[in-house]
């Protein structure tokens, strides 16, 4: 399971148009999340189908990065989600995007894009609830 780190301008329909070309070629966008900073931005989505929405962003000209996730369970309190990240960051891993993916029960489902994705599998391991 692959994240997509996409580039946007910090305009109105930037992500209208990346959503857009992925839906027409009949994949469901399961994850996003993003965020702007001055005239730029960027979307970590995750998609039902990789090698479409790959064909899909390249088709619209998009600067993208793909990157593999790790999913973590992270038990639903005050501190479960700075534990994590302090772990990761403690071994060197860079946390390039996360987003919640789920539930499981009251536990949180978060994936997790690094730039160690097999460090972090264990370390991440070691964190589920």
């Amino acid at each position: 399971m692959n994240a997509f780190l996409v580039d946007l301008e910090n305009k109105p329909g930037e992500l209208a148009r990346v959503a857009e070309v992925i839906a027409a070629k009949g994949v469901n966008i399961t994850a996003v999340s993003g965020s702007t900073c001055g005239s730029s931005g960027r979307v970590a989505l995750m998609a039902s189908d990789d090698a479409a929405t790959r064909i899909a962003l390249g088709e619209a000209r998009c600067t993208f990065s793909e990157l593999p996730v790790t999913v973590a369970t992270l038990m639903h309190e005050p501190g479960a989600l700075a534990s994590a990240c302090r772990r990761l960051a403690d071994a060197g891993v860079n946390i390039e995007a996360l987003m919640p993916i789920g539930m499981q029960g009251s536990d949180v489902q978060v994936a997790f894009v690094t730039n160690e994705p097999a460090t972090a599998k264990q370390i991440l391991a070691h964190a589920m609830a």
